[in-house]
């Protein structure tokens, strides 16, 4: 038996959306989350700091959980720290990117909404998926620091204003041609929990596409013809920061297999 866990980082819950679909592939794998609660959110954080404390985060927790593989389940911690924590780390690391390629695939009007964070939506990363993926489609972008704080506060159980998602969804479609997108990519895994509020929301139907499902398939394949343990067990939930807001999420972890909170 390899109890080695999963390691899936984040810097809150948006990751769980990421986990749900590995869990599925994988439902013996051990699993570690990891959320940077100290550090929430990255989106409104500058790039220079992300890229000096993911890595430096990646490190401790790697060497107290000694993981098989990790995710970085954070589109915004991946397009700015994955090759620093590739070359730091001795161990297998997934990142989370745009899905830029599916929605240019599935994009009938050739228009596609990218709605992520602040941090995400400017990064060059963002431009090169879209020049080799959708050279032939209009890419128009939006962040929003408030979409994350709303599916932070969905998962401790609140109520999520409409409002705040219809805010969220304007600043696409309310922009030059942003009547004419069709798919919008959910460039940060904190908004796949609020997808189905956010399809209500709409003005008009629209179709939201997100990475999770090819990040399993993508630690599956990494982790093929690995034992695993025969009875899944609880997993972990770690934070930098173990606070009253952390522990309120403690129902909607344990609904993801995560039964134990501890602290970085």
């Amino acid at each position: 038996m390899d109890a080695r866990p999963l390691l899936f980082f984040d810097s809150g819950v948006g990751g769980l959306s990421v986990l749900a679909k590995a869990r599925a592939v994988l439902p013996m794998a051990p699993i570690v989350y990891a959320a940077d609660s100290a550090g929430f959110p990255y989106g409104t954080r500058t790039e220079a700091d992300i890229a000096a404390r993911v890595p430096a985060l990646l490190g401790r927790l790697a060497e107290r959980y000694s993981p098989r593989l990790i995710v970085i389940a954070c589109n915004t911690a991946s397009t700015i720290a994955l090759a620093a924590v590739r070359a730091a780390l001795d161990v297998p690391v997934v990142g989370t990117v745009p899905a830029i390629r599916p929605a240019a695939l599935l994009s009938k009007t050739r228009v596609i909404g990218v709605l992520g964070t602040e941090a995400t939506v400017r990064q060059p990363y963002v431009d090169d998926l879209a020049a080799r993926f959708a050279s032939d489609c209009t890419v128009l972008r939006y962040g929003s620091a408030e979409l994350v704080e709303a599916a932070e506060q969905f998962l401790r159980g609140q109520r999520v204003d409409p409002a705040r998602l219809r805010a969220a969804l304007g600043g696409l479609l309310d922009q030059p041609g942003g009547e004419r997108i069709d798919v919008i990519v959910n460039a940060c895994t904190h908004f796949p929990l609020v997808e189905a509020a956010l399809v209500a929301a709409a003005p008009r139907p629209l179709r939201f596409v997100d990475g999770g499902c090819g990040i399993a398939r993508r630690i599956a394949h990494l982790t093929q013809g690995q034992q695993w343990p025969k009875v899944p067990g609880e997993g972990i939930a770690v934070f930098t920061r173990l606070d009253e807001g952390a522990r309120a999420l403690a129902p909607a972890l344990a609904r993801y297999g995560l039964a134990h909170l501890a602290q970085l």
